[in-house]
């Protein structure tokens, strides 16, 4: 069994370190096309191009597949699970409201959605200074991320990122449900939603109702925002160990 994990915008599946490091499983953090890694030729761009980059790759890797989700991670993990034919033995994700039939996009996002506006704002964050408060990297430390990662984040931010961000945020209007709600549905891999408790990006009541959609558990991480990985290392790989343990001994039995 392998534990895969996606990151999210605008990072580098280094985000996932400290949780492999707590856990007991072989693991791999995959580095997204165009954050920190190539883009393939011919890959296309916006959210269904990833959805399919990432299900290729999972299948070409040993499986059965833990996977696990944040941010926009999260997004292609829901995606996967629900659309693609995948050997997933089960799955995790954050942010479940992001793909509520209701969600509106934050306000950063419809500045990366919003032609020109996109443009200016990723230009600025290429030609800030990291220590600048108004950085990508001071941005990312006022939500919780350690400046050292947040550092690291930002040294990463290169014109291929930026665009693929442009892309990625472009390619979910209205919302990601709009194109993908149809195949919301329970999943055949056990799937669990984390909610964390001071994460002001992911709305607990829009979450919980899309598990219910999922057929997927809830579980909350205390004490920690968007960020919960890196906030609170052991506590994420804790929970995710419970849920496998859970899957573990309950081969072939689905949550309530």
């Amino acid at each position: 069994m392998t534990v895969v994990s996606v990151h999210g915008v605008p990072e580098t599946g280094a985000i996932w370190q400290g949780v492999r490091d707590h856990l007991d499983r072989d693991s791999i953090a995959l580095d997204l096309p165009g954050f920190g890694a190539p883009v393939p030729a011919g890959l296309g761009s916006g959210k269904e191009a990833y959805a399919a980059w990432l299900a290729d790759t999972l299948r070409q890797l040993p499986g059965p597949i833990d996977l696990v989700g944040h941010d926009w991670g999260a997004l292609l993990t829901y995606r996967v699970a629900t659309a693609y034919d995948v050997p997933l033995r089960s799955w995790a994700a954050d942010v479940a409201s992001v793909v509520h039939p209701s969600y509106v996009w934050h306000d950063l996002a419809r500045i990366w959605q919003t032609p020109g506006e996109g443009e200016a704002f990723n230009a600025a964050a290429l030609s800030t200074p990291v220590d600048e408060s108004t950085s990508m990297a001071g941005r990312l430390r006022d939500q919780g991320v350690p400046p050292a990662h947040a550092r690291a984040v930002q040294e990463k931010l290169d014109e291929t990122m930026a665009q693929s961000i442009l892309a990625l945020y472009r390619s979910a209007l209205p919302n990601p449900y709009a194109d993908w709600g149809a195949d919301f549905a329970r999943t055949d891999a056990p799937g669990l939603v984390l909610k964390a408790a001071d994460d002001a990006a992911d709305d607990g009541e829009a979450a919980r109702h899309m598990a219910r959609v999922l057929g997927a558990q809830v579980r909350v991480l205390d004490g920690v925002g968007h960020f919960w990985m890196l906030q609170d290392p052991q506590q994420a790989a804790q929970t995710l160990r419970e849920f496998w343990h859970e899957v573990d001994g309950h081969r072939g039995t689905r949550p309530a």
